[in-house]
């Protein structure tokens, strides 16, 4: 099986949907799954996530030691 990360990705969505931002926690395998994942989680995904590529290529990841089923852990956003 691939290699799994924890990848935890800065999110920044324009005024009005949101002032701030926020993160998500992705079990991915690379950076094009994580995207997918975020972007197949919020149905509402649309020009509003700015950057969120870039983001997830400089997102911090953790290598898993253990076999994780890919998935959005968690998120925080604003």
């Amino acid at each position: 099986m691939a290699q799994k990360f924890l990848y935890l990705v800065d999110h920044f969505e324009r005024f009005p949907r949101s002032e701030y931002g926020g993160i998500w926690n992705v079990i991915a395998e690379d950076d094009d799954e994580c995207f997918d994942l975020i972007k197949e989680y919020d149905n509402g995904f649309n020009e509003n996530y700015v950057n969120l590529r870039e983001n997830v290529i400089k997102a911090e990841r953790f290598a898993l030691s253990e076999d994780e089923e890919s998935r959005i852990v968690t998120s925080f956003t604003t």
